[in-house]
């Protein structure tokens, strides 16, 4: 057993760049429990599926993004006892702390699609959504010339809720390019009512949709994948929703998506749908356990689960638990924040910025953020990277 000041579960984005604000902020008891030898930089795999980016650049081992004075504890975590401020992992110890930052990330539950597991990477069927499989997408995609293409997004929380739509338009990009989209019938298969939750960027997304010929079928969702036969199951989810099939040749799936397991099944949870960390939407404090804190896309905070909300979440939480430990009453507030970066081609992007009410919160002057932009797509590719290995996980933006 070992006992931690400030312990943080999860040493994906929000734990890496949490960890490394509390150490500049002078906490000098930081350990963070991590299994993974590898940390990934995620966004940039929609680039990959399309052709627009190398897997390898979205990869670097642990160790080089750990930050200098934190304790890694090479292991998973499998249950909180929050009553006796206690984690235990996998491998059977047990730590304890003062205050628990919980940040382990989403589970993805490719399961609930019925014949899923069993084709993925092979015979058109793709995911961007693993690192291994985002290769397989682009390769799909650059050898089919004619047919079907489906690509799907299911009901419910996912992270990056645009990429089930970005690699749909790149992937149009390129066989436009190549001469064949004529050639190919299009499907976008949607739970929503619209394709993006605020109107105007709703309206320049359509254009984009028809610019391309897009098929798009909203209040729609896929549960299951016939390989054998080459076709998809369609589900309504909403009023407005269809039930049927699809043919496909290539196909592109995001798979449900929730807290992790062990998560759902503590006390921590919610314990509804999905059993993502009860907090405070606002000050990231759990319900019911004030020295417990949670960001990240196992959060029940109702905003969009990305990056750049987790870049706006970390120093709230940072702020908080200093003003918890000094018996302070909470100062920090999370508006919501959220930036969906939409590349619309292999060269143009629509950065949707937002809050929890949706208005847009734009951070680039000129540009017209309902819009896509040539500036915006050299920022995803080169810019947010940059930031991201940089800057963000050094405990700096």
């Amino acid at each position: 057993m070992s006992h931690h000041k400030i312990l943080i579960v999860g040493g994906g984005t929000a734990g890496i760049t949490v960890a490394a604000r509390m150490l500049r902020a002078g906490h000098g008891d930081v350990a963070v429990i991590e299994p993974s030898d590898v940390h990934y930089y995620q966004p940039l795999w929609t680039l990959v599926g399309g052709g627009q980016a190398d897997a390898a650049t979205t990869v670097r081992p642990e160790a080089r993004v750990m930050p200098s004075g934190a304790t890694w504890l090479h292991t998973a975590a499998a249950a909180v006892d929050p009553d006796a401020n206690t984690v235990t992992c996998t491998d059977g110890s047990t730590h304890t702390y003062d205050v628990l930052v919980i940040c382990p990330g989403i589970q993805l539950d490719w399961e609930r699609i019925d014949g899923l597991t069993e084709t993925l990477g092979r015979d058109g069927v793709s995911s961007n959504y693993r690192f291994d499989l985002a290769p397989c997408t682009w390769d799909f995609i650059r050898d089919t010339r004619k047919g079907t293409a489906v690509f799907t997004m299911p009901s419910g929380p996912i992270k990056c809720a645009g990429a089930p739509q970005k690699i749909v338009y790149l992937a149009c990009d390129h066989w436009r390019r190549e001469g064949v989209l004529d050639d190919i019938d299009v499907y976008l298969v949607i739970p929503t009512p619209r394709i993006f939750g605020i109107p105007a960027i709703a309206e320049n997304l359509e254009k984009v949709i028809a610019d391309y010929g897009i098929q798009l079928h909203t209040a729609t969702e896929v549960t299951s994948v016939d390989a054998a036969g080459k076709k998809v199951a369609l589900s309504s989810v909403a009023e407005g929703g269809e039930d049927g099939t699809l043919p496909y040749d290539v196909l592109h799936v995001v798979p449900h998506q929730s807290a992790p397991d062990w998560i759902k099944a503590g006390p921590l949870s919610t314990g509804e749908a999905g059993g993502y960390i009860a907090i405070d939407r606002h000050t990231l404090q759990h319900v019911r356990y004030p020295n417990v804190f949670a960001l990240g896309d196992a959060g029940s905070s109702p905003n969009s689960k990305t990056g750049a909300a987790i870049r706006k979440q970390a120093p709230v939480v940072v702020e908080n638990v200093d003003a918890f430990l000094a018996g302070r009453p909470l100062t920090g507030s999370y508006d919501g924040y959220a930036s969906c970066p939409i590349v619309t081609s292999a060269h143009d992007m629509l950065m949707a910025e937002f809050d929890y009410d949706f208005n847009l919160k734009p951070s680039v002057p000129l540009l017209d953020p309902t819009k896509p932009h040539r500036p915006y797509w050299y920022l995803k590719k080169y810019g947010l990277p940059a930031m991201y290995w940089h800057l963000m996980l050094k405990g700096l933006v």
